[in-house]
């Protein structure tokens, strides 16, 4: 999963970027874009190495992209190269300044969130508009546009014409036949709220951010925090009464947002976390792992991971009867530990 971070001037995106990454080199300076990895936060992987002992232990990843400089649009909604490399983000961060700064006005995150919001409509305009121009020159030649496509995209003119981001409408966002355009204002959201060490509540409500995911995250605080050690953090964290930081906290909320799960395959040479989305079929979760085992899928051994805690081993779970088998069809569930059985 990728993530891009996104905000005004101000709002302190680096310093978030930075507390989330734990990537404090910066050695190209603003003008460079910034990617940073991390390792998902998972104490049932934890868990279950302890119990395998395993050769490698390998935790699902996030990364995390900042875009080098203000990523702005431009009043012709010609689009800044900037902005480029955040299409083919997964979700976006939008960090909103919501403390005193000397030098800016005071906070007012409302209208701040607008102003990069319609960046982002302004954007996907100019690209819904320059296609449906080119299908109506296309219109007259022997290889006709695709109707579907044309009926979806007048849809996201319409909607873009009122001002609507397209994550208001998820029949068109994720749309198959739309999925190349890799609309900004289509991508699922999560508002950070960027607070002083000591504000830990959110802003005035506005009817602004009814409808988005929001957090808030003390970034100057998680930036300290994430340069110590365990103890002194843990030390910190008691202080400011934070029950996770904001790695934890954030991952969390951006699996949620994109709808994604965890599972995980176990044995003595490897324990690890394979990411997929929610709903996915057990067929389909196994060519995560090889296109090889989708092909020549027989059966998935399938045990939840508190029944298996329960057990204490498969072999115990086998006699209980919590590992079971199951089909191409069976949904996979967040926890699950799976052993696909193949032959090619």
């Amino acid at each position: 999963m990728k993530l891009g971070i996104t905000g005004l001037a101000g709002s302190g995106k680096t310093t978030v970027f930075e507390a989330l990454t734990g990537d404090f080199s910066d050695a190209g300076g603003k003008m460079e874009n910034r990617l940073g990895t991390i390792r998902v936060p998972d104490a049932r992987i934890h868990r279950l190495s302890e119990i395998f002992n395993p050769k490698k232990t390998i935790y699902a990843q996030v990364e995390y992209f900042l875009p080098g400089k203000s990523a702005r649009a431009k009043e012709s909604g010609k689009e800044d190269a900037s902005w480029t490399p955040v299409r083919d983000a997964d979700a976006l961060i939008h960090v909103i300044r919501n403390f005193n700064m000397f030098g800016l006005e005071k906070p007012n995150p409302a209208a701040d969130f607008s102003v990069l919001d319609q960046e982002l409509i302004l954007l996907d305009l100019a690209q819904t508009e320059k296609r449906i121009e080119r299908m109506d020159a296309e219109a007259h030649k022997a290889k006709k546009p695709d109707p579907e496509e044309r009926e979806l995209l007048d849809e996201c003119k319409q909607a873009l014409d009122a001002e609507t981001p397209l994550r208001r409408y998820p029949h068109l966002a994720f749309a198959h036949k739309l999925r190349g355009y890799a609309f900004f204002s289509g991508k699922p959201m999560l508002v950070l709220f960027n607070n002083t060490d000591e504000d830990d509540a959110l802003p005035t409500p506005d009817p602004i951010f009814e409808q988005e995911d929001c957090m808030i995250i003390r970034g100057k605080l998680e930036h300290e925090l994430a340069q110590m050690s365990t103890e002194e953090a843990a030390e910190l964290l008691e202080e400011f009464e934070i029950s996770a930081s904001a790695t934890d906290r954030v991952v969390k909320a951006s699996y949620q947002l994109v709808g994604l799960i965890s599972f995980f395959t176990v044995g003595e040479d490897e324990v690890r976390a394979w990411t997929i989305k929610k709903g996915t079929a057990a067929v389909d979760a196994a060519e995560v792992i090889h296109s090889d085992i989708k092909k020549g899928f027989i059966r998935a051994e399938v045990i939840s991971y508190d029944d298996f805690m329960d057990a204490g081993s498969l072999a115990n779970a086998k006699k209980k009867g919590t590992l079971r088998l199951e089909g191409k069809t069976y949904e996979v569930q967040d926890g699950d530990i799976i052993n696909f059985r193949f032959n090619v």
